[in-house]
């Protein structure tokens, strides 16, 4: 009898009492609790709130986990001490510790929900766990909603990107994560669509602290999510999809199998911009599903169609931008949409081997769909069915095709993850490496999928050629990526332009209003492993031969990536490391002119080759020190290496 009373007192104990798990470095405190029948956390860091009570829990069919449940029990925190090593991000051997710790909650039916918290020394990781019921309960069960919520102090600003309404866009093919971000806006913002922002989402609160909110692991056995706008109670709830997107086939809410795990919530946080930059929390706490059946080559593509567009789509077009590659030593070419009607399969068998006999092998573009949305251009139906898809890809890997670009996805249901993951584990099959574009962005996937290679996800080069409006925006973009989407995965831009102006003839339409060292400095500043230089046949004659050397060589893997300096919107400098030797690249966003002190403890005491000027070659002293000044124009950009 004694024993069973005091179980009770240790379960009413850890019902209305505080449970705490910390960073190894002590400086991050993650507090957990049961706050009226509601599970919450709030995150400290140095002792000062960096989110506020914010909620938890998850409502089934057959449980509700958000109101009348008890905290009956906290784990003591375990060390986590992995090791894990990537090629395709921003770095190579990546060591992760964080302490661990469960928080078991209970509701009156005795059905359980487990939230695992893993805490490092810059980042805050969550997942939910269910139970099988032990009677009476199903195997399997719908999330019909998730509690989860994130709640900044009230002097927070945000930096957010507006989630666009169902069949919204070209062809009826949003929500695909391009709409802008708006910067340095109050909390109490509300969203440009009224349906809420995507992820990832950037937080300055206070002085010098950031917070980027995000999610990882997210595969074909759950859906993926985005934010509510603010609510002054409880913060930015955690949304699902909206019933219309995949035009409007599959559940929004997912179902899954019991047990069950939840994909993990991210907060990448600390002291400036370094610990969110640098940030390796998207890959720490997921594992590889499978293994890589083939080797998957890193390297650059050439690609007609952001200037010449689709009518370049023919089999002579294409022979010029494989010549180019080969001229430039470039591992690739992408060869995009509607190459089935304007070359068709017989010549684009030739049209490979011509390729391969260059030193360059193809990549091909795909529509996703034949039913998510009206998107026209083919090849459509392919993609989006698996007989079809495993014959498309067996006829690819008999003539040398060595990776696909899948473009026109539906938005974020499960049904639409589970389209993303066929794809990717069929193209493993068939030694096939993935871009994606018109997407959501990848959760993780580099480390899940050794076939990913990166997703487009943003509004991206594309609408530089569409509107002189975003070519004047360019800059800005830019330099709002690398703080937030480039963050949790490889972003494929779609381009270092070099051409002066958006069209053909290098003459007519609008023109690009950043330098050509912006154009190669961003080679840098974006992280992506196949990456584009979107350079011309005729567009190669009017670059100087300064840029056309630097454009050759400039590598796109690294083995390790240092943040330096910058603010979101409006400049960016990072250092990253390949083969033993340093790249520092920075690009200015703004219209006015910066000065830049830039702390380079890898240069220390050297003179480097400063690449600022697309004629000349310039040497720069960096003093015993590792300090260095800069100057930087209005859309301009600079390497030092």
């Amino acid at each position: 009898m004694k024993k069973i009373l005091l179980i009770f007192a240790s379960m009413f104990a850890l019902g209305g009492m505080a449970q705490n798990v910390a960073s190894p470095d002590g400086k991050i405190v993650v507090n957990v609790k049961n706050e009226k029948g509601q599970a919450t956390y709030s995150v400290d860091y140095e002792g000062q709130p960096m989110l506020t009570s914010s909620r938890l829990g998850l409502k089934t069919r057959y449980a509700d986990f958000t109101k009348g449940i008890k905290l009956v029990k906290a784990t003591d925190a375990k060390t986590i001490d992995k090791q894990y090593s990537m090629t395709r991000t921003k770095a190579e051997n990546i060591s992760y510790k964080a302490n661990t710790a469960d928080f078991m909650f209970e509701d009156a039916s005795g059905n359980r929900m487990t939230v695992t918290f893993n805490v490092a020394d810059n980042s805050v990781a969550f997942r939910y766990s269910l139970d099988r019921p032990k009677k009476g309960t199903p195997l399997n069960d719908m999330i019909l909603s998730e509690a989860t919520s994130f709640n900044f102090p009230s002097q927070t600003t945000t930096f957010l990107c507006p989630q666009s309404k169902p069949g919204w866009g070209f062809a009826r093919s949003a929500p695909s994560y391009e709409t802008e971000y708006a910067t340095d806006a109050p909390l109490t913002a509300k969203s440009a669509n009224g349906v809420g922002f995507t992820f990832p989402a950037l937080f300055h609160v206070g002085t010098d602290r950031w917070a980027l909110v995000s999610e990882t692991g997210v595969t074909s056995e759950y859906c993926a999510s985005r934010l509510g706008d603010y609510n002054p109670e409880y913060g930015f709830p955690l949304l699902f999809p909206q019933e219309g997107e995949n035009n409007g086939f599959g559940d929004a809410s997912p179902i899954v199998m019991l047990p069950f795990k939840t994909p993990w919530r991210t907060i990448a946080l600390g002291n400036g911009l370094k610990p969110v930059v640098e940030s390796t929390v998207h890959f720490d706490v997921v594992e590889p599903l499978y293994e890589a059946k083939h080797e998957y080559k890193p390297g650059r593509y050439t690609w007609s169609w952001l200037i010449w567009q689709d009518m370049a789509t023919n089999y002579d077009d294409q022979v010029k931008f494989i010549n180019l590659a080969s001229e430039m030593g470039y591992e690739y070419c992408l060869v995009d949409a509607v190459w089935d009607t304007q070359i068709g399969y017989k010549r684009m068998e030739e049209l490979s081997r011509y390729a391969q006999s260059k030193g360059v092998n193809l990549l091909l573009w795909y529509n996703s769909n034949g039913y998510a949305n009206d998107a026209p251009q083919g090849p459509l139906g392919v993609m989006c069915n698996s007989i079809r898809r495993k014959k498309e890809m067996a006829w690819m890997q008999r003539n040398g095709i060595k990776g696909i670009k899948v473009d026109f996805f539906g938005g974020d249901k499960q049904a639409t993850m589970k389209l993303y993951e066929d794809i990717l584990s069929d193209a493993n099959d068939y030694g096939l490496q993935v871009i994606f574009h018109g997407c959501t962005i990848p959760r993780g996937w580099e480390r899940m999928y050794p076939n990913f290679t990166a997703s487009e996800a943003a509004l991206a080069s594309e609408n530089v050629y569409f509107s002189e409006y975003h070519a004047k925006k360019e800059g800005f973009e830019l330099c709002m990526y690398p703080f937030t989407r480039n963050v949790i995965g490889s972003f494929d831009w779609g381009g270092v332009i070099l051409n002066k102006y958006l069209s053909r003839d290098n003459k007519s339409r609008h023109k690009r209003y950043t330098t050509d060292m912006f154009e190669l400095a961003t080679a840098i500043t974006n992280q992506c492993s196949v990456n584009c230089v979107e350079l011309t046949p005729n567009g190669k004659e009017e670059v100087s031969p300064l840029v056309l050397d630097l454009a050759r060589e400039i590598p796109t893997t690294w083995q390790e990536t240092r943040f330096i300096d910058g603010y979101p919107g409006k400049y960016f400098v990072v250092a990253r490391k390949h083969g033993g030797e340093w790249y520092v690249a920075g690009i200015n966003g703004s219209d006015k002119a910066v000065t830049l002190n830039l702390s380079l403890p890898m240069f220390k005491g050297k003179k480097v080759s400063y690449y600022a000027n697309e004629k000349q070659l310039k040497t720069l002293s960096v003093d015993k020190k590792g300090m260095a000044k800069v100057k930087l124009l209005p859309m301009d950009g600079f390497i030092l290496k």
